[in-house]
């Protein structure tokens, strides 16, 4: 729905309309949006955008961003994301694609979404097999050491990464794990012209793992469909023979996200 800028705008849209839309618009751009952008998209005059800014961000819908004048997504609207991603009608038919996947490949599939932290498996179908790594759902793990999140960081545009690399201490989880800033971004180059992303024993000895991009309608990684197994059963050249399986997989999983 668009809104004409005219002397009357804060009256076209209704007053219990006008935060929702704000938050639809930030969501929808995917980076922090500064005050005079949503001016600009909504038509509302900017008294009443900054005293709503105020009451989204005191709420915990939105947070400022590091240049202190954007907004972002703040926890209460991430974790809304999270409940309407999980509703029982969509994460039924996620599973079934979840199941297909790890069916076929024989190995435990996860799909893991962003958070302010890291990355947090939202789904998971485990292996058949009796020797399996124990990560359920809820699970936390790292950005820089996993292959969901050396997924996510490598979309992230440079000055949000570089910011990420200069505040973090990148810790070693293993003898594996890059921890150096520059051989991260050459990690990172090397994701994004082929398309995805693997673990080599870099978050958990033992354990190696491949991970594709979920995305949405307009292109942007909204979550990560991943394979991890046992090196004593499969190690990374092997899980990387199914790449095609994950990247339809992950096509099927985009595929419900459409409007």
């Amino acid at each position: 729905m668009a809104y004409t800028d005219t002397p009357e705008k804060d009256t076209q849209i209704p007053t219990n309309l006008r935060l929702l839309l704000i938050l639809e618009e930030v969501a929808r751009r995917g980076v922090a949006v500064k005050p005079s952008d949503l001016i600009e998209a909504l038509g509302l005059a900017k008294p009443t955008i900054h005293r709503l800014l105020q009451t989204a961000e005191a709420e915990g819908f939105l947070q400022r961003d590091l240049d202190g004048r954007s907004y972002g997504p703040g926890p209460r609207l991430r974790q809304l994301s999270v409940n309407t991603v999980s509703s029982e009608h969509l994460r039924t038919a996620r599973l079934a694609i979840l199941r297909g996947v790890a069916d076929e490949i024989g190995e435990t599939c996860n799909l893991a979404i962003p958070d302010r932290e890291g990355m947090i498996y939202l789904d998971r179908v485990e292996t058949k097999w009796p020797l399996r790594i124990q990560l359920p759902v809820g699970t936390q793990v790292p950005f820089h050491c996993t292959a969901s999140g050396k997924m996510y960081l490598s979309t992230l545009r440079q000055n949000t990464l570089e910011g990420y690399l200069s505040a973090r201490k990148l810790h070693p989880h293993t003898d594996q794990t890059l921890t150096d800033a520059a051989a991260l971004r050459e990690e990172f180059k090397l994701i994004t012209q082929r398309g995805y992303s693997t673990d080599d024993e870099e978050f958990m000895a033992g354990m190696a793992a491949v991970a594709v991009p979920v995305l949405d309608e307009n292109n942007r990684l909204v979550a990560t469909l991943a394979v991890h197994a046992p090196t004593q059963r499969r190690n990374l050249g092997s899980l990387t023979q199914c790449l095609d399986t994950l990247q339809n997989g992950a096509r099927k999983l985009s595929g419900l996200l459409a409007p």
